[in-house]
């Protein structure tokens, strides 16, 4: 990776191995963000949205982006 590349790693909901069928049944996922512009070993809490992700990309790009969301970059 180049010194202002970020790498986010997420998944889309989970499913509960307990409830049957496949609908999406978990509320929480994981986010993980690697970057060398940004802090190392940071916890990011449980956030409060997925829009959350939109907004540290728009953040990262510098895009003005208008959200819900906060961004995860520190």
């Amino acid at each position: 990776m180049k010194e202002d590349d970020l790498l986010i790693i997420t998944a889309d909901h989970g499913n509960d191995p307990t409830w049957p069928g496949t609908d999406h049944t978990r509320e929480y996922i994981p986010i993980l963000i690697y970057g060398k512009n940004n802090a190392y070993g940071k916890d990011l809490g449980v956030r409060n949205s997925f829009v959350d992700i939109a907004a540290t990309i728009a953040d990262a790009l510098g895009i003005d982006f208008e959200t819900t969301g906060s961004s995860c970059l520190f």
